[in-house]
Protein backbone atom coordinates (compact mmCIF):
# COMPACT_ATOMS: atom_id res chain seq x y z
CA UNK A 1 0.00 0.00 0.00
CA UNK A 2 1.20 3.53 -0.92
CA UNK A 3 1.40 6.05 2.36
CA UNK A 4 -1.22 8.78 0.09
CA UNK A 5 -3.97 5.78 0.21
CA UNK A 6 -2.71 4.87 4.32
CA UNK A 7 -3.75 8.27 4.90
CA UNK A 8 -6.65 8.59 3.33
CA UNK A 9 -8.29 5.30 4.79
CA UNK A 10 -6.70 6.63 8.18
CA UNK A 11 -8.62 10.00 7.53
CA UNK A 12 -12.01 8.27 7.04
CA UNK A 13 -11.61 5.63 9.59
CA UNK A 14 -11.30 8.69 12.32
CA UNK A 15 -13.94 11.16 10.36
CA UNK A 16 -16.22 8.01 11.06
CA UNK A 17 -15.31 7.57 14.52
CA UNK A 18 -16.04 10.74 15.16
CA UNK A 19 -19.21 10.79 13.76
CA UNK A 20 -20.49 7.74 15.45
CA UNK A 21 -18.99 9.06 18.61
CA UNK A 22 -21.22 12.23 18.48
CA UNK A 23 -23.96 12.47 20.72
CA UNK A 24 -27.67 13.20 20.20
CA UNK A 25 -29.12 16.93 21.08
CA UNK A 26 -30.99 16.09 24.34
CA UNK A 27 -34.33 17.86 24.05
CA UNK A 28 -33.54 21.20 26.64
CA UNK A 29 -30.57 22.16 23.53
CA UNK A 30 -32.57 25.50 22.25
CA UNK A 31 -32.30 26.75 18.59
CA UNK A 32 -34.73 29.43 17.67
CA UNK A 33 -36.51 29.63 14.71
CA UNK A 34 -34.44 31.22 11.94
CA UNK A 35 -36.82 34.54 11.89
CA UNK A 36 -35.58 34.84 15.64
CA UNK A 37 -33.53 37.40 16.87
CA UNK A 38 -32.87 36.86 20.18
CA UNK A 39 -34.37 34.71 22.96
CA UNK A 40 -35.27 34.96 26.84
CA UNK A 41 -35.89 32.08 29.34
CA UNK A 42 -39.85 31.74 30.32
CA UNK A 43 -39.49 33.45 34.16
CA UNK A 44 -42.15 30.65 35.06
CA UNK A 45 -40.26 27.78 33.64
CA UNK A 46 -36.40 27.99 33.31
CA UNK A 47 -36.51 24.89 30.46
CA UNK A 48 -39.10 26.89 28.47
CA UNK A 49 -37.51 29.40 25.90
CA UNK A 50 -38.84 32.48 24.39
CA UNK A 51 -38.19 33.21 21.43
CA UNK A 52 -37.87 37.34 20.41
CA UNK A 53 -38.58 38.85 17.13
CA UNK A 54 -35.72 41.82 16.13
CA UNK A 55 -38.63 44.68 18.13
CA UNK A 56 -38.55 42.68 21.37
CA UNK A 57 -34.74 41.58 21.51
CA UNK A 58 -34.23 45.81 21.49
CA UNK A 59 -36.80 45.63 23.95
CA UNK A 60 -34.83 43.23 25.59
CA UNK A 61 -31.68 45.14 26.04
CA UNK A 62 -33.53 48.13 26.94
CA UNK A 63 -35.54 46.32 29.72
CA UNK A 64 -32.08 45.00 31.49
CA UNK A 65 -30.68 48.36 30.95
CA UNK A 66 -33.53 50.24 32.88
CA UNK A 67 -36.20 48.25 33.96
CA UNK A 68 -35.12 44.89 35.66
CA UNK A 69 -34.11 46.61 38.75
CA UNK A 70 -37.74 47.82 39.97
CA UNK A 71 -39.91 45.21 37.22
CA UNK A 72 -37.98 42.13 37.50
CA UNK A 73 -37.36 39.32 41.04
CA UNK A 74 -33.94 39.25 40.33
CA UNK A 75 -31.63 40.95 38.07
CA UNK A 76 -28.22 39.67 36.10
CA UNK A 77 -26.84 41.31 39.38
CA UNK A 78 -28.73 39.62 42.00
CA UNK A 79 -31.64 40.74 43.73
CA UNK A 80 -33.96 43.45 42.59
CA UNK A 81 -35.33 47.03 44.10
CA UNK A 82 -39.02 45.55 44.08
CA UNK A 83 -39.61 44.18 47.29
CA UNK A 84 -38.24 47.71 48.39
CA UNK A 85 -41.27 49.23 46.68
CA UNK A 86 -43.99 50.84 48.15
CA UNK A 87 -46.84 49.47 46.33
CA UNK A 88 -44.34 46.98 45.00
CA UNK A 89 -44.64 47.45 40.91
CA UNK A 90 -45.90 44.19 38.55
CA UNK A 91 -43.57 41.52 37.39
CA UNK A 92 -42.74 42.67 34.05
CA UNK A 93 -44.00 39.30 32.96
CA UNK A 94 -47.53 39.51 34.99
CA UNK A 95 -49.79 39.23 32.56
CA UNK A 96 -52.61 38.82 34.87
CA UNK A 97 -51.88 42.23 35.47
CA UNK A 98 -50.10 43.61 32.10
CA UNK A 99 -52.42 42.36 29.50
CA UNK A 100 -55.81 44.66 30.19
CA UNK A 101 -53.80 47.60 29.51
CA UNK A 102 -53.57 48.68 26.57
CA UNK A 103 -50.31 49.46 24.15
CA UNK A 104 -51.48 53.19 24.47
CA UNK A 105 -51.41 53.48 27.94
CA UNK A 106 -48.49 51.24 28.61
CA UNK A 107 -46.47 53.83 26.34
CA UNK A 108 -48.03 56.51 28.59
CA UNK A 109 -46.94 55.63 31.94
CA UNK A 110 -43.35 55.09 31.09
CA UNK A 111 -43.18 58.28 29.04
CA UNK A 112 -44.93 60.31 31.78
CA UNK A 113 -44.45 57.74 34.86
CA UNK A 114 -46.58 56.72 37.27
CA UNK A 115 -47.64 60.52 38.76
CA UNK A 116 -48.58 61.53 35.90
CA UNK A 117 -51.26 58.21 35.13
CA UNK A 118 -52.33 58.81 39.01
CA UNK A 119 -50.04 55.51 39.37
CA UNK A 120 -46.74 55.58 42.32
CA UNK A 121 -44.57 58.06 42.32
CA UNK A 122 -41.97 55.96 42.25
CA UNK A 123 -42.10 54.89 38.63
CA UNK A 124 -40.02 57.58 36.94
CA UNK A 125 -40.80 58.87 33.61
CA UNK A 126 -38.69 57.58 31.28
CA UNK A 127 -39.95 59.71 27.90
CA UNK A 128 -37.02 62.15 28.04
CA UNK A 129 -34.53 59.34 28.16
CA UNK A 130 -35.86 56.89 25.87
CA UNK A 131 -37.06 57.17 21.93
CA UNK A 132 -40.59 56.72 21.52
CA UNK A 133 -39.90 53.59 19.33
CA UNK A 134 -37.84 52.26 22.41
CA UNK A 135 -40.65 52.45 24.89
CA UNK A 136 -42.45 50.70 22.01
CA UNK A 137 -39.83 47.65 22.10
CA UNK A 138 -39.72 47.76 26.11
CA UNK A 139 -43.61 46.75 25.73
CA UNK A 140 -43.32 44.46 22.76
CA UNK A 141 -40.81 42.52 25.01
CA UNK A 142 -43.31 42.61 27.96
CA UNK A 143 -45.94 41.69 25.67
CA UNK A 144 -43.54 38.39 24.64
CA UNK A 145 -43.13 37.56 28.03
CA UNK A 146 -46.28 37.62 29.52
CA UNK A 147 -48.08 35.22 31.67
CA UNK A 148 -50.46 34.10 30.90
CA UNK A 149 -49.31 34.74 27.16
CA UNK A 150 -51.05 38.14 25.83
CA UNK A 151 -53.56 38.47 23.45
CA UNK A 152 -54.27 41.25 21.42
CA UNK A 153 -57.37 42.64 21.42
CA UNK A 154 -59.74 42.85 18.31
CA UNK A 155 -60.34 46.56 18.81
CA UNK A 156 -57.35 48.26 18.50
CA UNK A 157 -57.81 52.01 18.73
CA UNK A 158 -56.64 54.31 21.20
CA UNK A 159 -58.76 54.62 24.30
CA UNK A 160 -57.71 58.29 24.67
CA UNK A 161 -59.13 60.98 22.79
CA UNK A 162 -57.23 63.03 20.22
CA UNK A 163 -58.51 66.61 21.31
Amino acid sequence: MKWPSVIMISALVAVAALQGCRQKSSATDFKPPDKAYGSEPDWNNSQQIISLNYQQTQGQRIFYSNCVWCHASATPAGPSNMSNLKPQPPLANDGATLNSLSNDYLQNIITLGGSAMSKSAMMPPWGRTLKQDEIRAVIAFVRAIAQPPYQQPARTSSQYSEK
